[in-house]
């Protein structure tokens, strides 16, 4: 009740620059009564859809990726599960809220399900540390996943992080070395691994409970190494060159397919997920659907895995003119 209070609570003020125009003309059709006007109207907001939504760059779909309304795990599996009952702890130190595990039923089918908690209230936000998992939150998904072989259940993850936690205590509590045997692991466990990424898949953090036979993005969301701002400060000292660098970085879903990075991209109706919540968890099921039917066929298994990640990447000896970033921003040392 929180979550749709807060949704309805929050409009126009959470809108995105590019989607302004978009939310006023909704606006004035709810307005304006049946007729001709309404009619220009209705064209009117389908070409915008489609002038904005055709063109967005690799920095507003990071925008997207980042909306306050987009919908977070829970949201999904309350729309697509029959039930969930959620396992906590780690068994060693604790139980990080950021990262939610739990046994559910999918059409009659029961799974494992590991993902990742943003929160949409203030409270709820701040209790699950934005969905930035500490140790203990990886800890707890590893868990879920040897559970998970044990059973012979496939394994649902959502993946919606900005990164893992970045504090010394986690690093105190062994965040490299936790998300580097949640890596080892995931390649190896015997069960099929279904992933989706649903905003944000930001590094490590990400990769930690990403790495499935199958992995469908949101057409808005995004998966990168680092935030954009952060790459832009590292490379060019200057975070103003964000969107160069989310440009750079090949952040989208269309770029990560063509990389084969991911293996599917789920398509989000009406400018975004947030706009439509419903709709996007369907496309998940039908992803899952899908993926559950070719398990059944046996297509899914832990060396075809390991082989998916191994013949991972491309690079290229000379970098496009369009990122290539001019002389003078690089200070040469003198021969001194």
């Amino acid at each position: 009740m929180a979550e749709s209070n807060e949704r309805g609570r929050l409009g126009l003020e959470t809108s995105l620059p590019f989607e302004r125009r978009i939310l006023e003309i909704e606006a004035l059709i709810e307005k304006t009564p049946e007729g001709d006007a309404r009619g220009e109207l209705i064209s009117e907001l389908e070409r915008e859809r489609e002038t904005v939504f055709q063109n967005l760059t690799a920095w507003q779909r990071v925008q997207l990726a980042r909306h306050a309304l987009r919908p977070r795990m829970l949201d999904y599996t309350r729309r697509i599960l029959e039930d969930f009952f959620e396992l906590h702890g780690d068994r060693l130190g604790g139980d990080d809220a950021a990262v939610i595990t739990g046994i559910g039923r999918f059409r009659g089918r029961t799974l494992m399900v590991v993902g990742q908690q943003k929160g949409v209230t203030t409270e709820e936000k701040v209790a699950r540390n934005f969905g930035m998992p500490h140790p203990e939150g990886y800890r707890k998904a590893l868990r879920a996943f040897r559970l998970a072989e044990r059973w012979r259940l496939p394994i649902v993850t959502f993946v919606d992080t900005p990164a893992a936690h970045p504090g010394i205590e986690a690093e105190a509590h062994g965040q490299g070395p936790t998300i580097a045997q949640n890596l080892l692991e995931m390649l190896g466990v015997k069960t099929p691994v279904f992933a989706v990424i649903l905003g944000e898949g930001g590094s490590g953090g990400a990769l930690a409970i990403a790495l499935g036979d199958w992995v469908a993005m949101f057409e808005h969301a995004i998966y990168v190494i680092c935030p954009p701002e952060r790459c832009a400060e590292i490379l060019w000292k200057d975070v103003e060159k964000k969107e160069l660098a989310a440009s750079a970085l090949r952040v989208t879903a269309r770029e990560l397919l063509a990389l084969n990075t991911i293996d599917a991209v789920l398509p989000e109706s009406g400018g975004g997920a947030h706009r439509n919540p419903e709709v996007a968890a369907q496309a998940v099921a039908e992803e899952l659907a899908w993926f559950l039917g070719e398990c059944d066929k046996g297509r899914w298994t832990s060396e075809q895995r390991r082989e998916k990640y191994q013949r991972m990447g491309v690079w290229s000896e000379m970098p496009s003119d369009e990122y290539r970033v001019p002389s003078s921003e690089f200070r040469v040392p003198s021969e001194e």
